[in-house]
């Protein structure tokens, strides 16, 4: 038997100093891979456009990976000199073509035409000289093992036409999210007519890639009925080296922290009802209390919670980069996790449940019981997911941990978090998919 080929390209728009919870996932077995003897490729646009910037990743980068930065062209500039034209301020972040709140007329346009004429996303611009760059890339450099990983679903695209023009390759295709049938594109008003052409490159990925991959057990569901065939599951997972020194301190005030962006679906307002209720019921605890949003915050609940009797008690912090943040866990009493007004919520176990879950930290979920999130929290032992309208069992939550950080007493239930969500096993799982798949 031939010794097998260890090198795997890896294309993905999200890459170090971009931050967020997006980048996270490649970032880390990017960083293990060599461990196992792989060498990883990776191709990312030179110029991104992104909201959020985390140099503190970059670290996390290792010296074995080759990484190939691409230039590409992206719309949003063309959004934003019209939106000069229009008298409106530039913000540079693409995040704002979305519709929220109440958009003007010109959001409501700019909304539009990114939804409906740039399919599958303003990354598409970027496919055609990937492909024809790549070809020669993959050759020169004898790599036959090729992942995307979207969103932006244009990646995908990417992996398609190499796949087309040399089936040799083995193409593994990673959804982080849904595609033709992913919230956002009703926030991005997009007409049935596009619909199906998402449904159908969605198809062409599905059918075309050897392996699909997504992040928990009800997208594999979901992938596996689109597109009739066996989807594998690589969940997220933390990384034991970040936590491996955390500190647990108790801190002054019993501290209920979020973590991550409260967007326009996120709604962590039956919480806040909840645990103003709590303060009513207990007011001796009201002076220890502070509940802290850190990331982004959608204005509309910013401005929920600023008529709300909790806002004296609500904190805003912006988001820090992720080696600070390891560090801002352990202060907490309370870790909370918000799924809420999402759709397909009980599909949901996004990247920071699994940090959550290695502090050993409570953690309250206000979501769908039966969920993804409500499993791994029952299996970890490290949490409950409750019902945005168990009022009472919100409060019974917080009441019991809230004892527990009065008398001085532990808050941490686990010191161990379940090695097979580590980064490393996880990665382990990875190499096992591409060697089953390997042309022989």
């Amino acid at each position: 038997m031939p010794e097998q080929n260890k090198k795997v390209l890896i294309i993905t728009y999200y890459w170090p100093p971009s931050g967020g919870s997006g980048v996270q996932r490649w970032l880390k077995f990017v960083k293990y891979l060599p461990q196992f003897g792989w060498e990883p490729y990776v191709f990312t646009p030179q110029n991104p456009s992104f909201a959020i910037r985390d140099n503190s990743l970059l670290d996390n980068v290792p010296d074995e990976a080759e990484v190939i930065h691409f230039p590409i062209w992206e719309p949003y500039e063309t959004f934003f000199s019209l939106s000069r034209w229009f008298g409106k301020k530039k913000t540079g972040n693409p995040v704002d073509f979305v519709a929220t709140g109440n958009p003007s007329l010109f959001k409501k346009i700019s909304i539009w035409l990114r939804g409906n004429l740039i399919v599958p996303d303003p990354r598409i611009f970027w496919v055609r000289p990937s492909v024809k760059f790549l070809q020669d890339f993959l050759v020169d450099n004898q790599i036959d093992k090729v992942i995307t990983t979207g969103p932006p679903h244009s990646m995908h695209l990417i992996g398609y036409f190499l796949k087309k023009k040399n089936d040799r390759i083995t193409w593994m295709a990673d959804f982080r999210d849904p595609w033709s049938q992913w919230g956002l594109l009703d926030s991005l008003r997009v007409s049935r007519p596009v619909r199906n052409i998402h449904r159908s490159l969605e198809q062409k990925v599905l059918r075309s890639a050897d392996i699909v991959t997504t992040i928990t057990p009800f997208y594999v569901r979901h992938f596996e009925k689109l597109g009739k065939r066996s989807v594998e599951l690589l969940t997220n997972g933390y990384d034991g080296d970040d936590f491996r020194d955390l500190k647990i301190v108790r801190n002054e005030k019993f501290l209920i922290r979020h973590v991550g962006i409260v967007n326009e679906k996120c709604d962590p307002r039956p919480f806040m009802n909840a645990l103003g209720e709590w303060v009513n019921l207990h007011p001796e605890a009201a002076a220890d209390v502070r509940i802290e949003f850190i990331g982004e915050v959608h204005a509309d609940f910013r401005s929920f919670v600023a008529s709300h009797p909790l806002n004296r008690l609500s904190v805003f912090t912006a988001t820090m980069p992720h080696k600070q943040l390891i560090s801002v866990y352990g202060s907490s009493s309370i870790l909370l996790l918000i799924l809420e007004g999402y759709r397909d919520a009980a599909g949901y176990m996004p990247g920071k449940l699994f940090e959550y879950i290695a502090t050993g930290l409570p953690i309250l979920g206000v979501g769908p019981v039966n969920g993804d999130a409500a499993s791994l929290l029952k299996e970890s032992g490290t949490g409950k997911m409750l019902s945005s309208s168990d009022t009472r069992g919100i409060q019974n939550f917080i009441s019991e941990v809230f004892d527990l950080w009065k008398n001085d007493l532990p808050l941490r239930k686990n010191r161990s978090a379940p090695e097979k969500y580590s980064r490393k096993s996880i990665t382990e799982k990875l190499i096992t998919l591409l060697q089953d798949h390997v042309r022989l």
